[in-house]
């Protein structure tokens, strides 16, 4: 039995189609793969923000996250967006179990060196996969809302490609990007064209070119970070594509695969 971690993005799940958890209970049900569901929510953050009349900003990518802030983020991340997915899974025949990064203190959390500009934005420090490996042992799907927290009790909003990617170094496990498109897009001969495969060197000259820009960013570090750390393989693919998520898991050439140098032949 293998992990594959897979990072939902808040701006992909509320048009997620039915096939796409179908394809996540399929995998659930196989003898070969337990999948664990790492969920954002930034949009739905952002729309009741701006609701309430709530400021926000982001620097690289990262929410600026203050005391009110954070309560709005936790409410939504925690609270609709992790039953919205459970629910999601339900409904096709799964069977899955919503839990907080804070419940367990699962996600344990530090401040980031940028938090000074930042506020409570963290980085993920420990995870207690046991709460998952428990959760699986019942048979059920775990769905991960991620915020952290510290041993004084203070929570922490942690970017969810980032935290997902602290989950599948915990569990050496694969980790899958779903996104609203193909993979990683570069400019040729004046048409987009998909990367099949690209280096963390070819990331960073596209982070400097600014072909990789805004959430992207934290995306394509957090899976290079885990890379080098545990996490046998990272992708990026379209959930929206019919069968994409078990075409990637089974080898087809879907989406983007991110790798080290050593690993470009």
């Amino acid at each position: 039995m293998k992990y594959v971690v897979i990072k939902c993005g808040g701006s992909v799940l509320e048009n997620l189609p039915r096939s796409f958890y179908e394809d996540v209970v399929k995998l659930h049900q196989s003898s070969e793969w337990t999948p664990v569901i790492v969920h954002g929510g930034g949009p739905l953050i952002t729309s009741l923000l701006k609701t309430l009349h709530v400021e926000t900003t982001f620097v690289n990518g990262l929410r600026v996250t203050n005391h009110e802030v954070l309560d709005v983020v936790e409410m939504v991340l925690s609270g609709s967006v992790n039953k919205q997915v459970v629910r999601n899974l339900i409904e096709v025949g799964g069977k899955a179990l919503g839990v907080s990064g804070v419940d367990g203190m699962l996600l344990k959390a530090r401040p980031t060196n940028e938090a000074n500009v930042l506020g409570f934005v963290g980085e993920v420090v420990a995870v207690n996969q046991r709460i998952i490996e428990d959760i699986v042992k019942q048979g059920l799907i775990p769905v991960i809302s991620p915020i952290g927290i510290d041993s004084s009790g203070q929570r922490y909003n942690i970017n969810g490609d980032i935290a997902a990617a602290a989950v599948a170094k915990a569990l050496t496990a694969n980790l899958c990007f779903i996104s609203d498109i193909p993979g990683i897009l570069v400019e040729k001969d004046g048409q987009k064209t998909k990367l099949d495969k690209v280096s963390k060197a070819g990331i960073e000259r596209m982070i400097e070119d600014k072909t990789i820009y805004g959430g992207m960013i934290p995306k394509v570090r957090a899976a290079i970070d885990g890379l080098s750390l545990n996490i046998p393989e990272v992708g990026i693919i379209n959930g929206f594509e019919s069968n994409g998520l078990i075409d990637y898991i089974n080898g087809k050439k879907i989406g983007t695969k991110i790798v080290l140098e050593e690993e470009i032949v």
